[in-house]
């Protein structure tokens, strides 16, 4: 993938949204430039996750600027809202800015807004929004939004207001039904419970590709090598977190290669009981070719079991090398 471009400030002639940012493939810049006069299909939201529900509202961004031989972008929010309006609990996030400015491109969009979520901008009428939106964006057509979407002050705006404010401005609407999954709704709170009780299968489903974290490989204490599992220490501090417990993995290097491995994260009760979750990785190959300062991407697959404490070293060597095999049967089903 071409590297992602990300500017500090609005770029001049084509967006004037105070508080924004904007980022866009690599590859399109020059198109961009050259091509600000075409028309703007915008898919709008918060998107964690960028399950499938939300990337099939960006598909509908992405489909209509090839009709109509124009740009497609998506507009989002940081910080999240609930940071806030709701700042005592904010919801926890599944995925970092950067990963989602990232995925949100391989998608297929043009570009990517960032706007600051604030109280003034939280206190904007609903009915001031697709106006306020089309004056920044003067070449905006459409905008493309789930069925669900809720905007302007105490979030009163709906579809509805939207459908409203479009007919007078020459903007189309595009209204996407929520995709369901065993006979509801796909939604990135209910990813995030089942994430909590470890249940990969449909976190994975809804999410239309592994649930993966990042991160760089760091030393550890080589307590593995003592019992004869050397493991891959990786950085990685998510917002909302999988259930602590054994799974089995993939991992990726920053060539592409790929490797199956079972993976730890959580407190290691056994070992040394942390405060904070870890993430360890032990590859299912003879040799690993990772080491300290690679940067890995991990994807999770299934399962396996939940963190407990044991009685001895022993008993826990015995419990790896059982995991182990129930991983290498595992990942010649499914890898």
């Amino acid at each position: 993938m071409n590297p992602i471009v990300k500017q500090g400030s609005p770029w001049p002639g084509w967006v004037e949204m105070p508080g924004t940012t904007l980022a866009f493939r690599g590859d399109r810049k020059d198109y961009l430039s050259s091509h600000q006069s075409r028309p703007l299909s915008l898919a709008i939201g918060i998107f964690d996750g960028l399950h499938l529900g939300h990337q099939t509202v960006i598909e509908s961004a992405v489909v209509n600027a090839r009709r109509t031989h124009g740009l497609s972008a998506l507009l989002t929010f940081t910080p999240h809202p609930s940071r806030i309006l709701a700042a005592p609990q904010p919801t926890l996030l599944l995925m970092p800015d950067d990963w989602k400015n990232e995925r949100s491109l391989q998608l297929g969009l043009d570009a990517v807004f960032w706007k600051t979520f604030d109280m003034k901008f939280a206190a904007l009428p609903a009915e001031q929004f697709l106006p306020w939106l089309k004056e920044c964006l003067p070449t905006l057509a459409s905008i493309h939004v789930g069925a669900n979407f809720r905007f302007g002050e105490a979030r009163r705006g709906d579809v509805n207001q939207l459908n409203d404010s479009a007919r007078s401005l020459a903007v189309d609407v595009f209204s996407v039904q929520r995709i369901q999954h065993n006979g509801e709704p796909i939604s990135s709170s209910r990813i995030r419970e089942e994430l909590a009780v470890g249940d990969l299968q449909h976190v994975n489903l809804m999410l239309g590709e592994p649930y993966h974290s990042r991160g760089g490989v760091v030393p550890g204490k080589r307590l593995g090598r003592t019992i004869g599992f050397p493991t891959l220490n990786v950085t990685w501090d998510p917002e909302a977190k999988p259930r602590y417990g054994v799974y089995l993995v993939s991992v990726e290097g920053s060539q592409g290669e790929q490797y199956p491995g079972v993976a730890n994260y959580g407190l290691r009760p056994t070992l040394e009981n942390t405060e904070v979750p870890r993430l360890e990785v032990y590859l299912l190959g003879e040799e690993c070719p990772f080491g300290e300062g690679d940067h890995l991407s991990v994807f999770w697959h299934q399962f396996l079991r939940a963190e407990r404490k044991f009685n001895d070293l022993a008993a826990l060597k015995a419990q790896i090398a059982t995991d182990v095999a129930r991983a290498r049967e595992a990942a010649a089903a499914i890898l």
